[in-house]
């Protein structure tokens, strides 16, 4: 059997979903699948050597000789929102001629970054499928609702041309999709309320692995030396993207409102569009340190660091999104406030966990005091250790997702009658 997967990023490159794919592939292998990659060659998080790397050397063999990667050029990303729109559908087209020629594939696998990505996925899967005389199906792995995504932060209006062209992209997506994989009980309700047949829908949560992942002892984490931390303070951090979404401009204006509590220091790390900026306006306050963002092998002593690790985004968000890395923070026992929508997986999931508590997104004051509170708990002693691990185990392990997910794109060949 052979999947051809579309990938916006791979490795070299870190975003979110890379060690979920890594997983994901690591399963493929072992299962005697072989995956063809396509994708550009790396610029995000990359030095220029390693880009000059990968230009002289377009193809390569991982997971013992069952994946095979075909990279192409393609221009450095910005953060001009039309430049990234440009190199989006050059990628795609690029994609398209490469994987069209790709005639022994048994299904197509896509995710939904960028958004032009499920589109192009159908496109080919279709064009496969013609050229063979075979049903080629599309498996679409939903990590992100797009227009909506874009209509919450702001960036498009509804009813405008750039919804309608992302509306009737989303349309056609998932008419041609075989299956659609979901992260979330609202992304389930969110595409069902668009007409989606509630059989074509898959709910596997992004997972954790509980082996890599897991709470460290502040006194045996290895960061707090490294980045010279202070392990008797009161610690708040944050890990993540830098983006528009994520709204980290709130976390600054709470440091400066709390800079006259010299026991609590925010820890921030960082990577995405706006990580320059918010690393510059950092500098000017006392009590925040702020850090690239750690490969996967810290995520532990990442996410084990705080007293407190923060979650944010701008409101309006959360109904359309789930943060990834909420299921490493509760593997870490870490307690977690979370600035984010009150319709949400993320507050339902932190209630059902007791990892934390979701307040009101976008509130410098609520944020404050919600933090002034639990310090306040801390100092008295009158907190609670928590233990949401648990909670991730029954939910969210490796095991059960990955093996979840093998079995849904097993299923999808299978029913098509296609030789595997």
């Amino acid at each position: 059997m052979k999947i051809l997967l579309l990938n916006a990023y791979f490795q070299p490159e870190q975003i979110a979903y890379s060690h979920l794919e890594n997983d994901l592939l690591t399963a493929f292998s072992d299962a005697g699948i072989t995956t063809h990659v396509i994708t550009p060659i790396p610029t995000r998080g990359v030095s220029k050597e390693v880009r000059y790397k990968y230009k002289k050397n377009r193809y390569e063999k991982l997971y013992n000789g069952r994946v095979f990667v075909t990279r192409f050029y393609a221009p450095i990303e910005k953060a001009n929102y039309v430049f990234r729109m440009i190199r989006y559908l050059y990628c795609n087209i690029r994609e398209f001629m490469i994987g069209i020629k790709d005639v022994d594939t048994d299904v197509v696998l896509a995710v939904s970054t960028p958004p032009t990505q499920g589109a192009m996925a159908a496109m080919i899967a279709k064009r496969i499928s013609k050229k063979t005389g075979r049903k080629v199906p599309f498996v679409y792995h939903l990590q992100d609702i797009f227009p909506d995504s874009a209509v919450n932060i702001g960036m498009i209006e509804e009813k405008t041309f750039l919804w309608k062209v992302g509306h009737k992209m989303e349309e056609y997506t998932y008419k041609n999709a075989e299956k659609i994989i979901v992260i979330s009980e609202s992304f389930r309700e969110n595409i069902k309320n668009k007409g989606v047949d509630e059989k074509k829908i898959v709910k596997i949560s992004n997972w954790v692995d509980l082996d890599k992942i897991y709470p460290v002892h502040r006194d045996k984490n290895s960061l707090m030396q490294e980045l010279e931390i202070d392990k008797s303070k009161f610690l708040i951090v944050y890990a993540g993207n830098m983006g528009e979404i994520q709204g980290v401009e709130l976390i600054l204006s709470a440091a400066k409102k709390m800079e006259d509590k010299q026991e609590i220091e925010f820890i921030l790390f960082g990577g995405g569009s706006q990580y320059q900026q918010i690393s510059k306006k950092s500098k000017e306050l006392s009590n925040m340190k702020i850090f690239p963002l750690q490969p996967q092998d810290r995520v532990s002593d990442v996410y084990s660091l705080g007293n407190i690790t923060l979650i944010t985004c701008k409101p309006g968000i959360g109904n359309s999104g789930m943060p990834s890395k909420t299921w490493s923070i509760l593997a870490c026992n870490s307690y977690v406030v979370a600035s984010f929508d009150q319709n949400s997986d993320l507050k339902d999931i932190l209630e059902l966990s007791g990892a934390g508590i979701c307040i009101e997104p976008g509130s410098v004051d609520m944020l404050v005091d919600t933090l002034l509170q639990i310090y306040n708990d801390w100092k008295a002693k009158r907190f609670t250790k928590i233990n949401p691990r648990e909670y991730v185990i029954n939910n969210a392990s490796k095991e059960k997702c990955v093996d979840d997910f093998l079995t849904t794109v097993l299923n999808v060949v299978k029913a098509r009658d296609i030789f595997i």
